[in-house]
């Protein structure tokens, strides 16, 4: 057994803001990708395809990220459950931002011809790879030093690095868009995003080198020797409702985020720039409430939060899609901002569901493999699909909100068969102040 007493536990602030800051970068490296694939990187890496087949290929070398989560987080989990959450944080770090950076140094089609998008394929993968790992160590290392009061909150300060990642991505690319003609953003602008990626990554490793070790693992008699094996035989239905019930949150999130910078640009002929800036409003929205909605959770409890919010996405799917086909601002606004209340109400509290949902010796597996389980679902095959129903639509997409829709109940029916994990005292006090 660890010795705990040697342990001292670090100030929540620090730690909370370390991980955030950690997750914001990794999902920098992630989106960065996904904001290029949407605008420059089908006519560079497939220019023998369509606009649209040629969306659809980048789009598809996109979801190979998502794909290669899952593994991530078999391989990250398996550190993280058998030496500590901490070496986690580290290395996964290190692989997305090589990954990442690498990804801003492939040559185009024109110059290397079909070993470009090959390139492309392995590097985005192993950029999955990597963060397939991320969440589950940021999360873990959080959620184990917070009070069992207080855990929603605490825990909801890595779930604000994928707002700031993102908003960071499409900054950076926003700005080379206002300064750049298309021409110089096709030959070499469309790179510095990438490039950027590696002075994160050196930041971001100095920020968690010193942080403290999760009591709870330093606790753990007796560790798991194969836990992806040991979540499979004894937890394998909780990992496939975890994953079904968080598709939605995926799904949501990169029809905004990916689908519909792409549909807007290339069939309603929105510019880029108003695009990029109707998104990035209601992102930072989503963002800001992410620990208000964490508050509500750690008050009423995890499960009651993803149920209200699931059902909110399936309401509002049809009303986002006629928003967006308007083409215009405002009403693009507050399509994409119902829909990211919808999603924050749901993953604010995730990150302390998930893990309270596995006990220790297996908990980094099990609650990383869950999470990016949706993501293969939701997040790598949305924008493929929706760009395909787009396509055989007229003005408004139905189709794609029916889609978004159906993955709304699917994941609310894995909702509703999940329990609540709130701990029984923090619940028992709280009905007790409100008596």
């Amino acid at each position: 057994m660890h010795d705990v007493r040697t342990v001292r536990a670090p100030s929540m602030p620090r730690l909370a803001a370390a991980s955030l800051a950690g997750t914001a970068i990794e999902f920098y490296d992630f989106f960065v990708y996904g904001t290029a694939a949407a605008l420059i990187l089908g006519p560079l890496f497939f220019p023998t395809f369509s606009p649209v087949a040629g969306t659809l290929a980048a789009f598809a070398t996109f979801g190979v990220g998502f794909v290669a989560r899952p593994l991530g987080s078999v391989l990250f989990g398996h550190i993280g459950d058998r030496h500590g959450r901490r070496p986690v944080l580290v290395a996964s770090l290190l692989l997305t931002g090589a990954a990442t950076v690498a990804v801003g140094c492939v040559p185009t089609y024109d110059a290397i011809g079909v070993a470009a998008p090959l390139l492309l394929l392995v590097l985005r993968f192993l950029q999955g790879l990597g963060l397939g790992g991320e969440w589950g160590g940021a999360v873990l290392l959080t959620v184990e030093h917070a009070p069992a009061e207080r855990r929603a909150l605490w825990s909801s300060f890595p779930q604000v690095g994928p707002a700031l990642g993102f908003l960071l991505a499409n900054g950076v690319v926003l700005g080379l868009s206002a300064t750049l003609t298309e021409a110089q953003f096709a030959a070499w602008g469309w790179r510095v995003p990438f490039w950027a990626a590696g002075v994160l990554a050196v930041v971001g490793l100095w920020l968690r080198s010193s942080l403290a070790e999760s009591p709870s693992f330093l606790e753990i008699d007796d560790h798991a020797r194969v836990p992806i094996a040991e979540v499979v035989r004894d937890h394998w239905r909780l990992l496939l409702l975890t994953g079904g019930a968080l598709a939605v949150g995926y799904a949501i999130f990169y029809a905004v985020t990916t689908w519909s910078l792409a549909y807007g640009t290339e069939q309603l002929g929105v510019s880029r720039s108003v695009m990029l800036t109707c998104i990035m409003s209601a992102v930072v929205v989503k963002g800001a409430l992410t620990p208000l909605a964490a508050l509500l959770g750690d008050r009423y409890g995890r499960r009651p939060l993803c149920l209200a919010g699931c059902a909110a996405a399936a309401l509002w799917m049809f009303p986002m899609v006629a928003l967006l086909a308007t083409g215009q601002p405002l009403p693009m606004f507050v399509g994409f901002l119902g829909a990211m209340l919808s999603f924050i109400t749901m993953f604010a509290v995730i990150a302390a569901y998930l893990p309270e949902l596995y006990e220790p010796r297996v908990r980094c597996t099990g609650a990383a493999v869950g999470y990016n389980l949706g993501g293969v679902v939701g997040g790598a095959l949305t924008p493929i699909v929706a760009t395909a129903l787009a396509e055989q639509s007229g003005r408004v997409p139905w189709g794609v909100a029916t889609y978004l829709t159906a993955i709304a109940l699917f994941s609310l029916g894995c909702f509703a068969l999940l329990p609540e994990t709130r701990p029984v005292r923090v619940a028992a006090a709280a009905e007790s102040a409100s008596a």
